[in-house]
């Protein structure tokens, strides 16, 4: 089944958004066709509005929206294209489905601009492509579950051959199993579609499976966007780091060049501004002044398990605080006995898991190579 569609080829999706009234709400960014863009933030950073920017259903302050060649919302030339104008496809949360209509005519609303015949053609085409069978698609939305739902709303938002796609937390109302299942249709669907995808929603774990590409946003700001993988290594600053769930966070302060060019040495501080822990040998970039105070983050991966005790640089003394066996992964956290208790956190999968029982003493190596550090601005 062919689903493609007749469309310029260039369909990717520039904003730039500005305003300060009613609500703040600030940035810019790029989606390239076929990409999905995952915004992330906490409940009121402007996730939901940006997504209604994009829709036509709020108008900036100021701000310019383009998908290709064609402007959707410039202030500055007074253009503003009305929802029906911008061929987008949204699914929301709740599905929004019309209770009182089979699932056949929920999708066939959106394709009143075709005969009706062909209406129910091309619905039929959109439910099929959900996996929804003929007995499906004739039953009302209360006759369907929760993941049957969200596959019609999906239908009903592809049928108009949209040039953006909007999902909005489309996946929280769901139970996990169905959930799993929308993932994969999702990841097929966008093999299939060369258009935007912009995907709101607050689960990280959700947002770095799926998307190409995250922007954090934070009280209506865009704070930092880039890869999952580059944003968990190197965020922009604490609160990136806080935003997208890094465990491993820790205070410190520069203490200027090391003996060895391009490297620099790190105060790990903890506890009170009076305790002092060990120097630690880390990439210097050449931005940070000796003295300043900073904050540091080193990914999972940074963090090896080690069957002795410590004799190298970086090498610490741990004991294993609590461990939760959730499936097929622990989530373990250790206190470290030279920095004053500091937490450690690991997700550990595989045999290796059997080693972690409350109590036991344990040796750590940290990659120092793969610390990360931001500066800690005067408020």
């Amino acid at each position: 089944m062919n689903t493609s569609y007749s469309m310029p080829v260039d369909l990717a999706l520039d904003v730039d958004i500005a305003q300060f009234q009613p609500m703040a709400l600030a940035g810019a960014f790029r989606c390239e066709p076929g990409e999905l863009l995952a915004l992330v933030g906490p409940s009121g950073a402007g996730k939901t509005s940006m997504l209604r920017v994009l829709a036509g259903l709020m108008r900036p302050e100021r701000g310019r929206v383009t998908v290709g060649t064609e402007i959707w919302c410039d202030t500055a030339r007074g253009i503003s294209l009305p929802p029906q104008r911008r061929h987008v496809g949204l699914v929301f949360q709740h599905y929004a489905l019309m209770p009182h209509l089979s699932a056949l005519e929920n999708v066939a609303l959106s394709l009143l601009h075709l005969p009706r015949r062909e209406r129910q053609v091309q619905a039929r085409h959109w439910l099929a492509h959900m996996r929804l069978t003929p007995a499906q698609q004739s039953r009302l939305p209360a006759a369907l579950s929760g993941g049957q739902q969200q596959r019609v709303a999906v239908a009903r938002a592809l049928a108009r051959e949209p040039r953006l796609l909007l999902l909005d937390e489309p996946f929280s109302a769901v139970d996990q199993m169905s959930r799993q299942a929308l993932y994969r249709l999702l990841a097929d669907l966008r093999r299939e579609l060369s258009i935007p995808i912009v995907l709101v929603t607050h689960d990280l774990n959700e947002a770095r499976m799926l998307a190409d590409r995250l922007v954090v946003m934070d009280a209506g700001h865009v704070l930092q966007q880039g890869t999952p993988d580059m944003i968990h290594s190197s965020p922009r600053n604490a609160r990136v780091a806080d935003l997208v769930g890094i465990h491993n966070h820790f205070r410190g302060q520069w203490m200027g060049p090391a003996d060895q060019p391009g490297w620099a040495w790190l105060r790990w501080r903890h506890g009170t501004d009076q305790d002092i822990g060990p120097l630690l040998r880390v990439r210097d970039k050449g931005r940070l002044p000796t003295g300043q105070l900073v904050t540091w983050v080193i990914p999972g991966d940074g963090i090896t398990v080690i069957g002795r005790q410590p004799e190298h640089e970086g090498e610490f003394r741990v004991q294993v605080a609590e461990v939760r066996h959730l499936g097929e992964i622990t989530l373990a956290t250790l206190t470290l006995s030279d920095v004053s208790g500091t937490p450690l956190r690991l997700t550990l999968s595989g045999p290796q898991r059997l080693r972690f029982t409350e109590g036991v003493q344990l040796c750590v190596h940290l990659n120092l190579d793969l610390v990360h550090v931001m500066p800690v601005r005067p408020r």
